[in-house]
Formats: C-alpha cells, structure tokens, sequence
C-alpha cells in the first residue's frame, strides 16, 4: 500500500520534538507552532489533496495554487496572529450499506491546508504515547495491520471470548471539554490549541442553515481522525493497559481501528468483567455503547468449545465482522483450525453495486477506456479484500463483475444484444484482472 509522506518525517525539528516526547512522557510542550513556517505550510499544501470536494466559499485545490505564495504567507499570519476564522464545514451526506447516510463535513481547501501542518505538529507528540493497539489514521500503520493483529491474537488464545464494541455516533458525541483536557497533557501551545478551539466551534452549514454543535470532532476535516485517537487514547487505550490487563485472570488483547475495537479475552468470567465495566468508562467521557450492536461472542476453537445446551452467556463457536471482514473458524488446506477473514456480504454487495453502476452509466464510454476503469476497480478490491483464505469470494466478485459488464455492454442501444460467444472474444483482447490474494496473515504488516 502506497502511504502518503509525513512531515514529521521531512522536519528536523519535528524529529528532535518526537525524541523529546518519547524521552519525556509527561512532558507538556509549550512551544510548537514555530515549527509551522511558509516552507511546512508548501509541503502541507502539496500534501493535501487538490481534487477534493470545495467547502463553502467554493475555492478549489487549483484556484488556491494560482496564487500559492501569497495564499500561504496571508494563511500563517493569520494562523500565528489569532485572526484566522475558521470556517464553517459544507455538510454532505454519504451512503452507508444499510440504506441508510453518514454526514460529512467539507472544510475549505485552505482549512485543510492548515489542518494538516497542525496535524502534523501534534502527531510528533503523539505518535510517541500511542499504543501498539491503535492502528487507524497513524503512519505506517493500516486496517490490514489491524486484521493481522487481531488474527494473531486469536491464534495466540486459542479462540478466545470476543467483546465486539460499537460507539454511538461517535464523532458526533466526543466531549469537548474532555478533549481539552486531554490535551492540556501534552500540548500548551498558545497558537495550536488557539487553532483547535477555532475548528471545534467552527459549525457546520447545511444549506443555508448554520449550526454550531456543542460536541464531536469536524468530520471530514485533516484533524478529526488524529483528535479522535488522542481522545480513545486516553478513554480506552491507556485505560486498558493500565488498569483492566493487569487485574484479568487470563490473558487478553485490544484491536482498535479509529472507532471501532474488539477486545478478546481468554477467561469467561473476565469478559463478563470488562462487558460490565465498559459502559461505565466511556459514560465517564460522554460516550455511550450501541446496546445493540455491543455484544459477546463466544469464539473459541470449534474442538474446544465444550458449552452445554442451556448453558448462560454468549452463543457460540460464532462469527463476527471488523473492517469488512467476517471472521469465522475454518480448516485450512492442511486439516488445522484457523481464522478465516472473509469479505463481509454486506461490503461485497455494496462494492459490487458501485461497479454495477459504473457499467450501466458508462456503456457508452469506449470499450478500451471501460475495461481500464474497470480493471482499476477490480485490482482496488483485489488489494483490500486479497486475504489468505478469502479466494472463493473474491473470485465471486470478478465473476459477478464480468456478468455485470456482459449484461450492461448488451444493452448498447446503437446495436444488437451481445452474445457471450462475442463477449469471449472482446475478453481476449480485453481480459478483467484474474483473482489474487496480494496480501498474506503469515507474513508480518509492512511498516513505514
């Protein structure tokens, strides 16, 4: 996977801040934004994506660059005299699996800008404190390090009782005055947390209507995914380290990606310990548990389960979904027990209806520059879903996906049906990408 460059890998001084964290972990840094000059905020901006969707004054990645220099130089005075106005975010909607959409906010290019310099900062800091755990929205780190670190740690137990967690909306709910002082820990920068506090109440615009919510994080902007692990850093990470590992019977592991974790637990009765406990913790920072989608999974080795019938607590051996994954126990090639991942129906549906889509509004696009797009979507899915052990449904989308083309290039109005003798042979020349599992749970997650 191709990760994108981080500042705080080009900056020097950023490298003497990281070294000052990791040396001194209750150290407060009161002096950041110095870091922050015209060459950092340039290599922000060529950071920053320059095709993204424009925010409420409409400007786009190419209209800013016709006067780079000057936008930039007015952009850090501003930051650094305390009259930049952060705007309000453009609110947009997405569609989820279940029919259902998630509200998205867009900050201006120039917002954007500004958040990844700051993001940057901050991620020197702490990028030293988080844990092994964390995997979403960091450097060198990844969902499919994620996947791994979660099918090594079933393996390691076992099978083992599972705690699959949901947060309620949480990017919408993250307490600000929590957030604060969480970030009174490390960060006492007057210009960042000046900055902060801009975006945190900037609002949101919804057509004409502006709202200015009294918590959550801007979602959509740079800065949201790095505020939202420095937050569950503190409520769960460290929480869980510190004070739930230690006073466990058996043997257990956390796996978080952003907001969404799974917890496994050797011992019964410690599952039922943490299940308990949970809500109460993050009820402390005004977060709240999906009671529905918060549950206990018994899953453990199929020839080690022994639960009699009637017995009290999670039904199993079970299955669950994370980051798109089903994961069951299966027998591999070899007759031995191991966790499966496999893609969740709901993402090989929903992935399949987006190429579906694509086939039937471009049928008319020439066939060279169909099969390219095309080509390209399919080695996408290859790239996500190509797991060890995942080959038959992977195989079922590429096979899903020809029938999709077929059907949708017989429908080009300016001729007759398409047979699939004629198809076979626009395939010769054309030929979709075959099946392949790029990525393998033997070999160690690349690193940055």
């Amino acid at each position: 996977m191709t990760r994108t460059p981080s500042l705080g890998a080009i900056s020097p001084g950023l490298q003497r801040v990281a070294q000052l964290a990791r040396d001194n972990p209750e150290m407060v840094f009161t002096t950041l934004a110095h870091h922050i000059d015209e060459t950092f905020l340039k290599k922000a901006y060529e950071l920053t994506r320059k095709d993204g969707a424009p925010g409420i004054d409409g400007k786009t990645g190419a209209q800013y660059a016709t006067n780079l220099e000057g936008n930039l130089k007015d952009l850090l005075n501003r930051a650094k005299s305390g009259t930049y106005r952060a705007p309000p975010v453009r609110r947009a909607y997405i569609p989820k699996g279940n029919g259902e959409k998630r509200p998205l906010g867009i900050p201006t290019f120039e917002d954007k800008v500004l958040q990844r310099a700051v993001k940057e900062v901050l991620e020197a800091v702490y990028e030293q404190d988080f844990k092994d755990c964390s995997w979403g929205f960091r450097p060198g780190r990844d969902a499919h390090g994620a996947l791994k670190a979660l099918w090594d740690g079933v393996r390691g137990l076992g099978g083992c009782w599972l705690l699959e967690v949901d947060i309620r909306k949480f990017f919408d709910t993250v307490d600000h005055v929590h957030l604060r002082n969480i970030l009174d820990q490390r960060i006492g920068d007057g210009v960042v947390r000046r900055l902060i506090g801009k975006w945190l109440n900037a609002g949101v615009m919804e057509g004409l209507e502006l709202s200015h919510p009294q918590a959550g994080t801007p979602q959509g902007g740079v800065i949201s995914p790095l505020l939202a692990n420095v937050y569950l850093h503190e409520v769960l990470d460290t929480w869980f380290e510190r004070d739930v590992r230690p006073r466990m019977k058996g043997r257990v592991f956390l796996v978080r990606y952003a907001d969404d974790f799974v917890i496994g637990i050797e011992e019964e009765e410690d599952a039922h310990q943490i299940m308990g406990v949970l809500p109460k913790r993050f009820g402390k920072y005004g977060l709240t548990l999906h009671p529905d989608k918060t549950r206990l999974i018994d899953f453990r080795r199929p020839d080690r389960h022994t639960r009699l019938p009637g017995e009290s607590g999670a039904e199993g051996p079970s299955s669950f979904d994370f980051l798109a994954f089903t994961h069951v126990w299966g027998r591999s090639r070899h007759g031995y027990w191991t966790v499966r991942q496999l893609t969740a129906k709901d993402r090989f549906v929903r992935a399949l209806r987006k190429v579906v889509d694509f086939v039937r509004e471009h049928r008319h696009m020439p066939i060279k520059e169909q099969h390219r797009l095309l080509c390209l979507k399919v080695k996408g899915h290859y790239g996500y879903f190509g797991l060890t052990c995942n080959m038959r449904r992977v195989s079922a989308f590429r096979k899903a996906v020809r029938y999709a083309w077929f059907t949708w290039l017989s429908r080009r109005a300016e001729r007759r049906s398409l047979t699939w003798s004629e198809f076979d042979q626009l395939e010769k020349r054309w030929p979709l990408p075959p099946p392949r599992l790029p990525r393998s749970v033997f070999r160690r997650p690349a690193r940055a």
